[in-house]
């Protein structure tokens, strides 16, 4: 066997044992999927009902001048939630939060305010320590499978900021959370969300006769006690929701990448093995043709 065609047929060999990896990490994220997509889609209604009641409870407050929904006279700071992966091999998912995260920086340096960042997945903060960005939360383990407990200790620093003073304990006007939307298995795009100060929804519009009727709300003792209890709740179920759907997105992203990367070892795998036969067939002709040369020449000298 000559030197090229075992040279051929090693690499073939190390690309069949990268076909096997990239497959098995195929088949795991197709299971995953199916997992974040019954935990997302268990979470959902409660987050919908969740905003409609604290909607409710901010448009029948007695406070005018309630901090959680009220736009700040002087915006200084402003929390931005980067949530992106822990591990890699999902294609561009974390550089799309990144991107957006950017985007989303700009913006807000633009319009005078300063963004101080809480970071969810190892991949982000990587990114930030890299360039050695100031960091005021960092929350890694758990992108792939999170939990409501590590939503809730994210919702805390962010609330704890949110409730500090911007002026004399450096907190911050309003908080926005950068996470990658799950449309479908197909379809998953980085957004960028404001969870405070709340944007509240006038509940009177014009329906149609078809449509169902909105829920009416009684609130005890008052409106205001409600938006209390209701409030760190809010938040808490926001960004779990964010980290439901960005683990949904990952698993999403990993298996197309890891089907692309099996796709293309399958095509190298076909190449490298004409290029063998080539090789192997050039070797089986030099050789014919070395004996046919023996052979004349023996004719030759008799």
């Amino acid at each position: 066997m000559g030197a090229q065609l075992r040279i051929y047929r090693r690499r073939i060999k190390s690309v069949q044992q990268t076909k096997k990896i990239t497959k098995a990490m195929e088949l795991i994220a197709s299971s995953r999927i199916v997992k974040a997509q019954q935990r997302l889609n268990a979470a959902l209604p409660y987050t919908r009902e969740l905003v409609l009641a604290l909607s409710a409870a901010v448009s029948m407050s007695a406070q005018k001048e309630f901090r959680f929904a009220m736009e700040a006279t002087k915006r200084k700071r402003a929390a931005v939630l980067l949530i992106g992966a822990d591990r890699g091999l999902a294609g561009a998912y974390s550089s799309n939060i990144i991107r957006e995260g950017e985007a989303l920086n700009a913006y807000l340096r633009a319009e005078g305010v300063e963004p101080v960042h809480f970071l969810a997945g190892r991949k982000v903060v990587n990114y930030y320590r890299f360039r050695e960005r100031y960091i005021e939360g960092e929350y890694t383990g758990f992108s792939d499978q999170p939990t409501v407990d590590d939503a809730r200790e994210i919702a805390l620093g962010l609330l704890a900021s949110f409730l500090s003073d911007s002026d004399t304990e450096g907190g911050t006007d309003e908080i926005h959370v950068v996470y990658t939307h799950f449309a479908s298995m197909v379809s998953q795009q980085a957004r960028i969300r404001r969870i405070l100060p709340l944007e509240v929804v006038d509940e009177v519009v014009e329906r149609s006769e078809d449509a169902q009727p909105s829920a009416l709300y009684e609130f005890e003792p008052d409106a205001e006690s409600v938006l209390d209890g209701l409030l760190p709740q809010y938040i808490d179920q926001t960004v779990y929701s964010a980290l439901l759907m960005s683990a949904a997105s990952e698993h999403a992203a990993r298996r197309r990448a890891m089907k692309s990367a099996t796709d293309n070892a399958e095509e190298m795998i076909k190449s490298l093995s004409r290029q063998a036969n080539q090789a192997r067939q050039a070797e089986i002709t030099q050789e014919i043709s070395e004996i046919v040369g023996g052979a004349d020449a023996l004719s030759a000298a008799r």
